[in-house]
């Protein structure tokens, strides 16, 4: 499964604890981060500041659903689960 673009759902549900560009001690749970911008696509897409948790995250069927909402509801759900 690919991403979809414009989805963001991976860049504000879950916790980030390592250092991302301008926010350097990670982002909490539910927490928009600062590199998603306007059009819910990531600014460092490609960038090698771009944090080794997000640049590994794959898009499943199971974690994202079928929609941009199923994939902000699930990744929450497993976010207060872990």
């Amino acid at each position: 499964m690919s991403c979809r673009l414009g989805c963001g759902a991976c860049c504000i549900a879950p916790s980030i604890s390592s250092p991302i560009p301008g926010m350097p001690n990670g982002k909490k749970a539910g927490e928009r981060c600062i590199q998603l911008d306007n059009n819910n696509l990531c600014k460092l897409f490609g960038d090698e500041r771009r944090p080794k948790v997000c640049s590994d995250f794959t898009a499943t069927l199971d974690v994202c659903g079928k929609t941009n909402a199923q994939a902000l509801t699930l990744i929450t759900e497993l976010e207060q689960m872990t």
